[in-house]
């Protein structure tokens, strides 16, 4: 058994590992003031960007579910990793050696990571053995298949396609030489389990590499090519520990940064038709593996998409003036894929995007699309869509015969429920008005069916809204954090006193300018901020981060941002229970400005009002004290001392 990663080498993992490139990779973060980004949450559904990324201190949060934490704890909770693997995975990707306690301080070889990465590593061996088997005489019929698609070797290598050869154990005993585990073999679903033992899943097929969005390797889709062979037109890797379905969309990896910047995704159904779209220049072209296109993969795209929505008029924005970007459903169009793309429709409603349909009336894919026609026609496809809404609702007249009134209200009846799912209300009653014209019936009559659809899915869609608000953030048990009740409004001076913990946190060097370490231990009223100005104290005040600077002079860099992101970890780790989520809130928390001068200001103005505050909570109870003792008292003197020194202090804070 491994024994502890050494402290410094994970403070090594988090100093190298960029938060917001390793953030980046999962959610699209846009800049959000001085030294602050945001994007959509990853671990919960939003329309409204709630998740920050404070580069500098090397921490995120999200305000709508109260998650948050550094880089490794992203890595932990994103890819559902233990902390010595999340730490081991940053480890290989920013080149930090680590060792371990148990084995005298010695640097272990990368070939005794943790469990992921070993699997990570099993599938990028064997994605170098099927790409090098592409070219042997045996894989003639897989050129020959990619040939007769119009795929070159070019192609081919772009993403990564290879052969897997027949026979039972090549594969197999390429891993065993490269030192793999029979246990880590099963694991990685790169083998199958027999009677007389494993033996190599993928057989005399075509493969492509299913790849994360990170771009590592963590599954294959094979395509049969032999008569003989027994087995499905297409075999996928099975659900493992680093290969889940339903989370993954095949070309992600490649299509992520153009998604990102064209506010765009194409998704398609097989890996030649992304292979199809790419080349023809549709960069945006996704495709489950083996499943239908759900929830998760919403998820993933929406994060892309930077979706959003405007909550005061419920009707749904991108970041500007239009809607959030488009999704594009290209389905066959055959009865199957028309049923395809009215279960697109079921799921719609979980985009902020505007959501289409491009189907080729002759039924060809972009695959053969591109064969018989060219790229040109491919684009031309893409930019044919139709609204999903209006295609879900055509599909339901096409079934009916409209030349008859009973065709005709058959239609209403069967339409009507369709439009009611519609969530923009605006929308909703533009397509009422459409359905009126396609049918040749009276607007008032199907506005009228449409609301009476609504009304009898008013019951189920409770249910579902009292299901969402049963998982509503703020269920993290973690104490209050702004002063106020549940519904209530913030209290002024709990505002500031959060205002300060944010600057002490992200500016500490204007809280040590400004004397913030002299504060008492009864400064903060609100418990969960006297918690957070324990840690504080705990951690040795504004002065140690001042001390940190010095130290971090001679060592190349910026000394100031280094000491920062130290500053943040050394209050975290003093932070008692749930407090620590707390600091990361806070040390995330967007300022009000957005210039480094307008910053300065603002620190300084806050802290120079706490100080205040306390210098009046300090007065008052002295001038209650000077009131209370008689004046022949030789006390007397010295509590009006006092008091005058605290007014002198006082009145010298308004002029800084």
């Amino acid at each position: 058994m491994a024994g502890l990663i050494r402290r410094e080498d994970i403070a090594a993992v988090r100093e190298r590992a960029r938060i917001d490139e390793i953030v980046g990779a999962y959610v699209t973060l846009k800049a959000a003031g001085v030294g602050s980004m945001k994007g959509l949450c990853p671990f919960h559904d939003e329309r409204t960007p709630s998740f920050h990324v404070r580069p500098q201190l090397g921490l995120w949060h999200c305000f709508g579910c109260d998650e948050g934490g550094d880089v490794i704890s992203f890595v932990q909770k994103i890819d559902h990793l233990p902390f010595a693997e999340a730490v081991e995975h940053l480890a290989a990707k920013v080149g930090v050696q680590l060792r371990y306690e148990d084995d005298g301080g010695r640097a272990r070889p990368r070939e005794e990571p943790g469990r992921r990465q070993r699997l990570i590593e099993a599938h990028r061996v064997a994605e170098e053995y099927y790409t090098a088997q592409l070219d042997t005489p045996a894989a003639a019929p897989a050129r020959q298949f990619l040939a007769e698609r119009g795929f070159d070797r070019q192609a081919a290598t772009t993403f990564g396609v290879g052969f897997a050869p027949t026979g039972w154990d090549n594969l197999l005993r390429h891993l065993r030489g490269r030192g793999f585990t029979e246990a880590e073999l099963t694991a990685s679903g790169l083998v199958s389990q027999g009677n007389r033992g494993i033996y190599d899943r993928f057989r005399g097929r075509l493969v492509w590499p299913i790849r994360d969005i990170t771009g590592e390797t963590v599954g294959f889709g094979a395509r049969k090519l032999m008569e003989d062979d027994p087995g499905p037109k297409y075999l996928n890797t099975p659900e493992t520990p680093i290969y889940k379905k339903s989370q993954v969309l095949y070309g992600l990896d490649m299509a992520k940064r153009a998604i990102a910047k064209e506010r765009k995704v194409v998704v398609v159904e097989g890996y030649t038709d992304v292979m199809a779209a790419h080349l023809a220049g549709v960069g945006t072209a996704v495709a489950t593996c083996g499943t239908a296109f759900g929830a998760e993969h919403i998820r993933i795209v929406r994060r892309l998409l930077g979706d959003r929505a405007d909550a005061a008029a419920g009707v749904i924005f991108a970041s500007g003036a239009s809607y959030g970007g488009e999704v594009i459903f290209t389905f066959d169009g055959d009865e199957a894929g028309q049923k395809a793309a009215l279960r697109a429709f079921e799921e719609d409603q979980r985009f902020a995007s505007q959501t289409f349909v491009a189907v080729q009336p002759d039924g060809l894919d972009p695959c053969d699309l591109r064969l018989q026609r060219g790229d040109g026609a491919v684009r031309e496809l893409v930019a044919a869509r139709q609204p999903l809404f209006a295609f879900a609702i055509r599909s339901v007249l096409a079934q009916l015969d409209l030349t008859t009134a009973e065709g005709r209200v058959s239609a209403l009846r069967s339409a009507a429920p369709v439009v009611a799912r519609i969530r923009d209300r605006a929308l909703r009653w533009e397509y009422a008005r459409s359905l009126a014209g396609w049918l040749g019936m009276e607007e008032v009559a199907v506005r009228r069916a449409v609301q009476s659809a609504s009304r009898a899915g008013t019951e189920q869609q409770g249910a579902s809204e009292e299901r969402w608000a049963a998982a509503a953030p703020g269920q993290s048990g973690r104490p209050p954090a702004n002063g106020q009740g549940s519904g209530g409004r913030e209290d002024p001076v709990a505002r500031l006193e959060r205002q300060v913990l944010e600057v002490v946190l992200q500016l500490p060097q204007h809280a040590l300018a400004a004397g913030f370490d002299d504060l008492p231990p009864d400064t903060f009223t609100v418990p969960a901020f006297r918690g957070v100005h324990d840690a504080v104290r705990a951690a040795g005040g504004t002065r140690a981060y001042g001390e940190q600077v010095e130290k971090m002079h001679g060592a190349g860099g910026d000394a100031q941002e280094r000491a920062a992101t130290w500053w943040a970890e050394q209050v975290r780790e003093n932070a008692v229970g749930p407090v620590a989520g707390v600091v990361t809130e806070l040390a995330v928390a967007p300022l009000p400005a957005d210039r480094a001068d307008g910053l300065a200001a603002y620190a300084r103005g806050v802290l120079v009002a706490l100080l205040r505050m306390g210098l009046t909570r300090r007065i008052a109870d002295v001038k209650g004290n000077l009131q209370r003792t008689d004046p022949q008292d030789p006390a007397y003197s010295e509590i009006f001392t006092e008091l005058m020194e605290l007014e002198n202090r006082r009145r010298a804070l308004t002029d800084l």
